[in-house]
């Protein structure tokens, strides 16, 4: 029930705007590196000195408008710019959807493409990311599309998804993230047994790892992690093929182990005043999460604001039933 009130949050466009103008004041500043592009650059430089290196998400949701998926093209235009200035360990991560994808294909495909050819001339790749099973194919054909031109674009497999292990062989050259999945799928597509998913999640990373292009582990579960471990370990898989990575603010000291271990570790660091979506499918993602970021991030402040939106959606909720047994 929390996580389904936390996902179906991460859509309220009311709560989103109100996020934006209350800032990171409201908690997330402790998983959102900052509002701009000169405080997440500073976020990465932090991060760099301890070994580890940083992709960067330029948060937004919601973008329905092509003008919209203009600005936030720009923007990464200039992150981009800001990594090769500052000379920084970094590389990006970014949403279809935030560049057009909703609006239209092509929108998408140009901004991308700019996006990518851009990062390109910088020898900086770019991941797009996945979202949820709606935005599936045309994010496939999207890679699809920029990979004729490009070799340093890859994308994200997840592991809750029951055709997984189909998209992971289809994509096997490509660099690829995999992860559990953070988005609320049916039973149609999409594990819903957290045991069912964990034993797909560690099945995709072994043979990514034994048959793939460089594999990066994105997950906080040291249980995963540690199996990972003994696994390249026992197949002699060299640390050189692949990375663990995490969100920023997340399970800092095994961050910063991880990277003092000798491994390559990456940061996932989101940045932009447009946090909210994602502030919330974190804390839906994994009821660990939830106990990470009551350590790390709430004080008053934040369970006031998480307490009212939840009472608010819970609320709606009531009323739509109420307004229907009215009309029976």
């Amino acid at each position: 029930m929390l996580k389904d009130i936390f996902m179906n949050l991460s859509k309220n466009q009311f709560l989103n705007s109100a996020a934006k103008k209350y800032g990171l004041k409201m908690g997330a500043q402790s998983v959102v590196a900052g509002t701009n592009i000169d405080e997440v650059m500073k976020s990465i430089k932090e991060l760099n000195a301890h070994g580890i290196s940083c992709t960067v998400d330029n948060l937004g949701e919601f973008v329905c408008k092509e003008e919209e998926a203009t600005e936030a093209k720009e923007q990464i235009l200039k992150v981009i710019e800001a990594i090769r200035e500052h000379k920084v360990d970094a590389h990006i991560s970014l949403k279809p959807t935030q560049l057009g994808l909703d609006i239209e294909y092509s929108v998408c495909l140009s901004n991308l493409r700019e996006i990518v050819d851009r990062a390109n001339n910088y020898s900086i790749f770019i991941n797009i990311d996945m979202e949820d099973s709606g935005h599936l194919r045309p994010t496939f054909d999207l890679l699809d599309e920029l990979s004729i031109e490009y070799d340093n674009v890859g994308t994200v497999i997840q592991a809750y998804l029951l055709r997984a292990d189909e998209y992971l062989e289809k994509y096997k050259n490509y660099r690829l993230r995999i992860v559990k999945g953070a988005y609320k799928e049916s039973n149609e597509c999409a594990y819903q047994n957290k045991n069912d998913i964990d034993k797909n999640f560690i099945k995709l990373i072994e043979w990514h790892l034994l048959n793939g292009k460089f594999t990066s582990i994105a997950t906080h579960d040291h249980m995963i992690i540690n199996h990972v471990k003994e696994f390249v370990k026992r197949k002699n898989i060299p640390n050189e093929q692949f990375e663990f990575q995490m969100l920023y603010g997340f399970r800092k000291e095994l961050q910063l182990r991880l990277a003092n271990e000798g491994y390559n570790f990456c940061t996932y660091v989101p940045f932009g005043n447009d946090w909210y979506g994602y502030f919330m499918r974190r804390l839906a993602e994994r009821p660990q999460n939830l106990n990470l970021v009551a350590k790390q991030v709430f004080n008053k402040q934040t369970n006031t604001v998480i307490g009212v939106a939840a009472a608010a959606f819970l609320l709606g909720r009531m009323t739509k039933k109420t307004k229907k047994k009215k009309r029976r």
